[in-house]
């Protein structure tokens, strides 16, 4: 009864411990009820996701091995300082020689200096390295993201992709330059200061291993809470990024039609999402530290009744006295012990937010490309430009049908316009001929052959594509046009702007080909970026061009001067048009007219005038709209 009257101290804070960890525990059970019914975009084992990051870290196994070994010298100062400071203070208490101290006050410097320098090295290597990885991770994701159709690239939007290739990788990064090798670092710091500790004394050290089950049950409770509350940031990050995305580049719009107001409390409820988010994921950490705290000064508590009790009446503890220095070690070993795992639950917390990102890019890298070449595709080094159409059906949509059975034929440097109404096909016809989708029935041939057997980029070196909207790229004039083509000079960038009348206004800039392009081209006018797009064509060479709309929204002068473009655009190859303006299309070899997805009719410009069908009531609306302005 003395013997447990003597422990109460202890056992008292075993049952408040206890009780802390039960209602953790119930907490926890019950929250975890209503998590099952949260649906995230993936959720991929641990080792899964280890196995891939992995992958990328092979190739620089040799500096991560290097790095390992680096880190073992600064693991030696953990392990070694609190025996000597032990020591000291053994030598204080019992016989004083001043030499003796000196030595021991050496050896500590000593190994505290080797650790110093340890812990930069390694911080070095490891920085270039996980450098070097997040440039490959950026990359192939890239890549990827380059290979997707049109169909699955709409289905994505910017701001998401964006945070993909930005946030999500430089989680991804922390991973290697700090968590793993931190993580292996703690791990062998808890290792070796245990197997000091049960040399030092056995007794004490299993006094402090009572505490690891708590350890253990608190981590595993908060690495689920922790990926949950990561996978939410994540999300809410991407969700701001994509509104910005596409909010910056239409804050015109939302300045004509007075939006300032209405898009500013939209953007404040995703902003607020994502405070919420943030907030959840500190409220899981803020909980885990503190239980990990709590265990440390528990343990501490322990230590100095168990200790100052055997030391003040000599009593023994599982059969070991404890004496003053071995008290002194012990304290310092716990806080060894403990300053590890409290540094294991922020790099835990890490850890699960860099495998929540990596879920996000593993999501986005698993996407199978839809538009792909097949294995036997062929390489065309040339084409004479024939293109034809048999009975093609294609469907943005399942059995929403856009094209229904069309089949036609363009002989090679033939000008052919489609025209139709919106919605009838014509854009669509274009972008399958590039494969930007895939049709589900039919054949489209180039030379004959089907382009499903030619390789994508093969097919799209031989195709100049001009858009109705110009996207032009945030550099200068010169780069726009060229595309990074290189071995092509000044004098022959000249001459194609030349041919296509875009020199008229180049010449007059300041800067010439060197005068800069802001975002998206908007200092300069709708002709004057379409001018710059037909000469980026003309500059590649293809032996198809394709004009999507290319004369609309421009003025008169422009369009004369487009027009006379378009007229030596001919000469080069063939010529696929889409055009609402009917006097641009007067002398194309064939205009195929559309209505429903199906060819309405098709003829020279005359001979469709003469049949008085859908094409000669278009003609009429339009000119009668003309007459009216």
């Amino acid at each position: 009864m003395q013997r447990m009257h003597e422990y109460a101290p202890i056992l008292i804070l075993g049952a408040i411990i206890g009780t802390v960890t039960a209602v953790f525990l119930t907490v926890y059970l019950c929250l975890q009820r209503k998590k099952q019914l949260e649906v995230f975009d993936r959720q991929l084992p641990d080792r899964v996701v280890i196995r891939r990051l992995l992958r990328y870290a092979k190739p620089y196994w040799a500096r991560f091995l290097l790095a390992f070994f680096v880190m073992l010298g600064s693991i030696v100062y953990d392990l070694l300082s609190p025996l000597l400071v032990g020591s000291i203070e053994k030598l204080v208490a019992e016989q004083f020689e001043l030499e003796q101290l000196w030595r021991l006050v050496a050896a500590y410097a000593g190994i505290l200096l080797v650790s110093v320098v340890c812990t930069y090295l390694q911080a070095v290597i490891l920085q270039k390295t996980g450098q070097k990885i997040l440039s490959d991770i950026r990359l192939e994701l890239f890549a990827h993201i380059e290979s997707l159709s049109h169909a699955q690239l709409n289905n994505n939007p910017v701001g998401k992709l964006v945070t993909r290739v930005t946030n999500d990788t430089n989680s991804i990064s922390f991973l290697f330059t700090n968590i793993l090798v931190t993580l292996a670092k703690n791990v062998l710091v808890i290792l070796g200061v245990l197997g000091a500790m049960l040399l030092l004394n056995y007794a004490l050290t299993l006094m402090i291993l009572c505490f690891v089950p708590f350890l253990v049950l608190f981590t595993v409770i908060f690495r689920k809470f922790s990926r949950k509350a990561h996978r939410r940031v994540s999300d809410a990050t991407a969700d701001v990024n994509t509104y910005l995305s596409e909010h910056l580049s239409g804050m015109k719009i939302i300045q004509i039609f007075n939006q300032e107001d209405n898009k500013m409390a939209a953007f404040l409820r995703r902003s607020q999402a994502m405070e919420k988010a943030k907030v959840g994921r500190l409220f899981v950490f803020g909980i885990f530290r503190p239980m990990v705290y709590m265990l440390n000064i528990s343990c501490v508590l322990c230590l100095f009744y168990l200790g100052g009790k055997g030391y003040l009446r000599q009593t023994e503890f599982l059969g070991q006295t404890i004496t003053a220095n071995v008290v002194v070690s012990f304290y310092m070993y716990i806080s060894k012990f403990f300053n590890p795992i409290q540094h294991l639950a922020e790099q835990f917390d890490m850890l699960q937010k860099a495998f929540a990102s990596a879920e996000k890019i593993f999501a986005i890298m698993d996407l199978p490309p839809e538009v792909v070449d097949e294995p036997d595709a062929m390489e065309l080094e040339s084409i004479r430009g024939e293109i034809e159409f048999k009975d093609v059906w294609f469907a943005y949509k399942p059995d929403v049908w856009v094209l229904k059975g069309v089949s036609f034929k363009v002989e090679a440097r033939q000008t052919v316009a489609f025209v139709g109404s919106t919605g009838s096909g014509k854009t669509t016809i274009l972008s399958l001929l590039c494969r930007n989708y895939d049709i589900q029935k039919g054949q489209i041939l180039v030379d004959g052959i089907d382009i499903r057997h030619i390789k994508i980029a093969s097919l799209r070196r031989h195709f100049g594509q001009m858009l109705q909207d110009v996207f032009l790229f945030a550099g200068d004039i010169r780069s726009n046009i060229l595309l990074h083509k290189q071995a092509i000079t000044d004098d022959e960038v000249m001459q194609a702007c030349r041919y296509v009348n875009a020199d008229s206004f180049i010449s007059k800039l300041p800067k010439g080909l060197d005068e800069p392009v802001r975002e998206r081209g908007n200092n300069f006018s709708a002709g004057q970026r379409q001018l710059l797009s037909f000469a980026r064509t003309i500059i590649h060479k293809p032996s198809v061009m394709i004009l999507d709309e290319a004369t609309a929204n421009i003025d008169t002068e422009t369009e004369l001067l487009i027009q006379d473009s378009l007229e030596k655009l001919k000469s080069i190859g063939t010529m696929l048009i889409v055009a609402h303006r009917l006097s641009t299309i007067q002398h194309a070899d064939n205009i195929i007219v559309l209505s429903g997805g199906r060819i309405a009719e098709q003829g020279t410009y005359q001979a469709l005038l003469h049949q008085k069908g859908r094409y000669y009531r278009l003609y009429t609306l339009q000119f009668h709209k003309e007459q009216l302005k």
